[in-house]
């Protein structure tokens, strides 16, 4: 009987599923049958899911060749930012979420509140105080205008304390410096092999989160060689909506090269999904 009844409720669950699937995946369809569309069948109207001719070679080499190659130093930047920022951002909130997860100091759950309080105040409201800052510092229009922000992040400094607290046996750490092993060895031969997986978490996360970043480099950047894909591809956007620059012509580069921006992503975290997935589910089970 109690089989008879939950029958349904699992099948109600897996056609919810079915249909939340199919919403995600749906523009990721389009945008891959767009991409193999030309300019004409882009804008013909008629079979706007499927393949009608395939023009993605022609659309990869156009877009690579286009503007003397802008769109490959473009992608060349989200590169340089995303790994730069990432890695970045990655140490420092390993370092710190390790500091306030392991070491007992004077004001430690009052810095710990400001930066969890941070976490609150959406991004958008501190690129104009950033931007002033790096005005004032001479950095804006250079890569350091992105890089630099990109460094700090709360959540990945919250994440890591928690983190480093379950994962990291005081106990542990004490017999290390019993044995005579200093705090920067204790901290790279004993806890980072412990962190590695939410130290790969927020990795992933840090350049995803740089990786898509627009507003900051939008802000700080002036001139278009130092462009990521984000503010790039947008560019080109307010090209084509105007009409300039190609009008039609340019609207499957565009979808082309949004194609294209995402594969990085895609091979990131299918490379790292082992991680990040133990590296979420880390204390569920304390």
């Amino acid at each position: 009987m109690s089989d008879t009844r939950r029958r349904p409720r699992h099948v109600g669950a897996k056609l919810l599923l079915l249909i939340l699937v199919c919403y995600f995946l749906v523009p990721v369809w389009w945008l891959v049958v767009a991409s193999t569309k030309n300019a004409e069948g882009l804008f013909a109207g008629d079979g706007a899911l499927w393949f009608s001719g395939f023009h993605l070679a022609d659309n990869l080499r156009h877009l690579i060749t286009i503007n003397n190659g802008e769109y490959l130093r473009w992608l060349g930047n989200s590169l340089l930012y995303a790994s730069a920022g990432g890695i970045g951002c990655t140490i420092v909130s390993v370092l710190a979420g390790y500091g306030f997860a392991k070491f007992d100091f004077r004001g430690r759950n009052i810095v710990f509140a400001m930066v969890l309080g941070s976490v609150m105040v959406p991004l958008t409201a501190l690129v104009i105080p950033t931007f002033v800052m790096m005005s004032n510092a001479g950095l804006t229009d250079t890569i350091w205008a992105v890089i630099l922000p990109s460094l700090l992040s709360p959540f990945a400094v919250y994440l890591m304390r928690v983190y480093a607290a379950a994962s990291v046996p005081d106990e542990l750490l004490d017999a290390a410096r019993i044995d005579g092993a200093g705090e920067l060895r204790t901290f790279v031969r004993v806890a980072l092999p412990l962190m590695r997986p939410g130290v790969v978490t927020v990795l992933l996360l840090s350049v995803v989160s740089t990786w898509n970043n627009y507003f900051l480099p939008l802000t700080m950047l002036s001139s278009s060689k130092l462009y990521p894909l984000t503010v790039g591809l947008g560019l080109w956007t307010q090209l084509a909506s105007s009409n300039n620059g190609g009008g039609e012509s340019l609207w499957n580069l565009i979808i082309t090269g949004s194609l294209v921006s995402i594969v990085p992503l895609v091979i990131a975290f299918l490379t790292l999904q082992k991680y990040w997935q133990s590296g979420l589910a880390a204390g569920s089970v304390k």
